[in-house]
């Protein structure tokens, strides 16, 4: 239980209502469904979707293979490109990438093909007798991998093909990384998240070993020496601040914390409740934490963002679901106090009044209280410094507060790897993620080789 929310009370609702308010957020297709909507499908030569897509999935062939009734090849070949296909399918902003490329995405035609929903559809129902991929032949090379989450995993498995021996380092209890603690429950529901964590490790040659954190009990100056390669999937694991007096405070914490504790939740009854909630950002972590919250029975949720809705992470997909659950999106307003009661707890928060001058924001002076019994943050999340606090590690390049790589995601320290959100390439994506793991794989096996060779 988060204990800065011991004061709040519970969901009034019983389990199985609650329950019912965290199903699939997008039913997936029926078998029929998959074969009407991929007859869609132009099957473009130069296809536009597969340009969008982060992990270069060839989608007109295995939408091809849906319309074929060939599941399985449907399914080879995305998971061929993004080990992590089933989770992507639900989770990624198909509306701004490859839905939004498709070419019957236009007025005449009213609808993209439903590329994510075919997605699943095929992951889903492929039923492979044995793992659909082959490692090959040892090579007697190890590479340690720190974090499992969506970079990371995709790093091992395409390294484990390739026939090298590979330890992910985790922090936590479970592997997953965001998709395990920190999607919202109604994007990934059930146990999704370890059912493909599982499926990744499958293909053997892959140890994890958990309890292990950067900066406390392990060190890149030991795994550097102890290992062929490195790969860091660090993420981004702290909380942004809001630089205010008592942001301490019982009832304010970061968005993330909440969602950790709803996802790795049994008993949905027993969850802090803010009948009055108060979120702060603009991304979709800031709607999966209103609309969460508006699902567990909150009478009020405002989702409060210093600039205009034009201007938010959130696509106006994710917006329109904060609307269909009755969250109130307040723009041009940013955190001016936190708010106290006579417990010191949180009763509120005053914001000041936003707006442009010459491009820049200003204040108004003009401020406005907002009541709520508490406040999330979901302002954005920053590099967690103390995972890089010995001299090797210290050494590594940065661009702010990211680690710098370079295309083929190289640190300036040799044999140094990393990808994801920790880096300052694209976008914090989970296929993104998937991406970087998939190409720094592959560029430390063909060093790997190249040195071998060369010995």
């Amino acid at each position: 239980m988060i204990k800065s929310l011991n004061h709040l009370p519970h969901p009034h609702q019983d389990a199985l209502v609650l329950a019912s308010q965290f199903t699939d957020l997008a039913p997936p297709l029926t078998a029929r469904q998959a074969v009407l909507e991929s007859s869609r499908c132009l099957y473009c030569y130069d296809a536009p979707c597969v340009n969008a897509c982060p992990s270069d999935i060839d989608i007109p062939s295995f939408i091809r293979n849906i319309q074929q009734e060939n599941v399985q090849g449907a399914a080879h070949k995305i998971l061929s490109a993004n080990i992590l296909g089933g989770s992507c399918a639900r989770v990624c902003p198909t509306e701004v990438l490859c839905q939004q490329a498709c070419v019957r995405n236009n007025e005449q035609e009213c609808a993209p093909v439903l590329i994510g929903l075919l997605q699943r559809y095929a992951v889903d129902h492929a039923e492979f007798s044995e793992h659909p991929f082959k490692r090959a032949e040892p090579t007697g090379k190890r590479i340690a991998v720190v974090g499992a989450g969506p970079a990371g995993l995709a790093c091992a498995h395409r390294l484990a093909l390739h026939g090298h021996e590979v330890v992910i380092f985790e922090a936590r209890e479970k592997a997953g990384g965001l998709n395990e603690y920190g999607i919202a429950k109604y994007k990934l529901v059930d146990d999704f998240a370890q059912q493909e964590v599982d499926f990744v490790l499958d293909v053997g040659g892959i140890e994890v070993r958990h309890g292990q954190r950067l900066g406390d009990n392990l060190s890149l100056s030991e795994l550097h020496q102890r290992f062929d390669s490195v790969f860091l999937g660090l993420g981004l694991a702290a909380s942004r601040q809001l630089g205010l007096p008592h942001e301490d405070a019982p009832g304010l914490l970061a968005a993330t914390d909440y969602i950790r504790e709803l996802r790795q939740s049994d008993d949905l009854t027993q969850l802090p409740l803010a009948e009055r909630c108060i979120v702060l950002g603009a991304g979709n972590t800031a709607i999966d934490m209103a609309v969460q919250m508006a699902r567990l029975g909150a009478q009020e949720v405002n989702l409060v963002y210093r600039r205009g809705l034009a201007d938010m992470g959130a696509t106006g997909h994710e917006q329109d679901i904060a609307k269909d659950n009755q969250v109130r999106l307040m723009t041009w307003a940013q955190p001016d106090e936190v708010l106290l009661d006579e417990h010191g707890q949180v009763r509120g928060m005053r914001f000041a009044r936003t707006r442009l001058e010459n491009g820049r924001l200003q204040t108004t002076g003009e401020t406005f209280e907002l009541a709520g019994d508490a406040v999330f943050k979901a302002i954005g999340q920053a590099f967690d410094e103390t995972a890089l606090n010995d001299p090797l590690a210290r050494s590594l390049n940065r661009i702010g507060d990211r680690i710098e790589v370079d295309e083929q995601l190289r640190t300036s320290v040799a044999g140094v790897y990393a990808g994801g959100d920790c880096t300052s390439l694209g976008q914090d994506l989970t296929v993104q993620a998937v991406q970087h793991g998939k190409l720094a794989a592959e560029a430390i096996h063909a060093q790997l080789m190249l040195n071998q060779e060369a010995a």
